[in-house]
């Protein structure tokens, strides 16, 4: 196969809102040892492609500066001692970087296979939410069968796929949703209760349906005043996970409960870690998730597709928040 020297990639001329993002003539990139060039059938959108390109997120150094961090589509080129992957194969990926484009490089360790039943569209809406979610529920959060896990922002890429993971592997799942349609819509995909967070106090509701128990674990993106609004959610020796901090990153926090009720606070941002643990990551989930996905058992919500160069509509889509599930760009 005969390589273009140039591709069409969307670049981030410079912080701002969604019109930064442009597309531009860019080299095609060359596979190291151990990488392959991936040609890109579509990309998976996310909130940290937003963060990057607002300025608060920049790309680890050894990555491509270019946004973009789940792909999928057919292997292009294999870079030196790459003998798990042929040239031609349907792959998805995790990546660092670079994913807005017609090419991009991903580690061979961290691509998956796409089964002739999934779709390359949502394939791409995969790698993101499912790296994240397998491991702050069940490796950071030690979520396990017949326990109740919390999870906020119910109808986004990670809360759909928390809620499917969840129900997958036996966790009760409550979420919170911003309003009666996404409530009714979480429900669909599967969450056992869906509260409504603009008509109430989600506290109080937590209580009423554990029957004052409290949840195991609490799934988080929003931190500020939430944390201390969630550890009133969590029943004794309960778990709290966060993964981002949309509602601000500082939260005052009363250390005699936790104490008392012997609570684990942890966290995670999964785009800095390093190559080997992202590797042993995708093994993991190669063995224990992926099966579900070649029997068809786990399949990402879809919301919309734009073109490559409307880029910045996706944006604008995501940041809306009318979104549920996965914004993908068709290359």
């Amino acid at each position: 196969m005969t390589l273009p020297e140039q591709m069409t990639a969307i670049a981030i001329d410079a912080p701002g809102g969604p019109e930064v993002l442009v597309p531009r003539r860019v080299p095609v990139p060359v596979p190291g040892p151990g990488e392959v060039l991936v040609k890109v059938a579509f990309a998976g959108v996310n909130r940290p492609d937003v963060a990057q390109r607002q300025g608060s997120y920049p790309a680890p150094p050894d990555a491509s500066p270019l946004p973009g961090l789940e792909i999928s589509g057919s292997v292009a080129k294999l870079g030196q001692g790459v003998d798990s992957l042929l040239p031609g194969m349907r792959v998805c990926a995790l990546v660092a970087g670079g994913g807005y484009a017609e090419y991009c490089i991903a580690d061979a360790r961290q691509c998956l296979a796409v089964p002739e039943s999934l779709g390359l569209a949502e394939a791409a809406a995969l790698p993101e939410t499912l790296f994240t979610v397998w491991h702050n529920v069940f490796e950071r959060g030690w979520a396990s069968e017949g326990e109740t896990m919390l999870v906020h922002g119910g109808t986004s890429g990670i809360g759909t796929m928390a809620i499917m993971l969840g129900k997958l592997f036996g966790l009760t799942v409550i979420v919170t949703c911003g309003g009666a349609a996404k409530c009714a819509r979480a429900l669909e995909i599967g969450a056992d209760h869906a509260i409504d967070y603009k008509a109430q106090d989600f506290v109080a509701e937590v209580a009423r349906i554990t029957g004052g128990r409290g949840v195991n674990l609490v799934l988080d993106m929003i931190s500020g005043d939430y944390v201390s609004r969630n550890l009133k959610c969590l029943a004794e020796d309960g778990r709290h996970v966060s993964i981002a901090v949309l509602g601000g990153a500082k939260a005052e926090l009363n250390m005699g409960v936790i104490m008392s009720r012997r609570y684990t606070l942890t966290g995670s941002t999964l785009r800095p870690r390093s190559k080997d643990f992202k590797r042993l990551l995708a093994q993991e989930i190669t063995a224990q998730v992926w099966p579900l996905v070649e029997r068809g058992d786990l399949r990402p919500v879809m919301d919309m597709r734009y073109p490559l160069a409307q880029a910045s509509e996706a944006h604008r889509r995501m940041e809306a928040g009318d979104h549920v599930g996965k914004i993908v760009l068709e290359v």
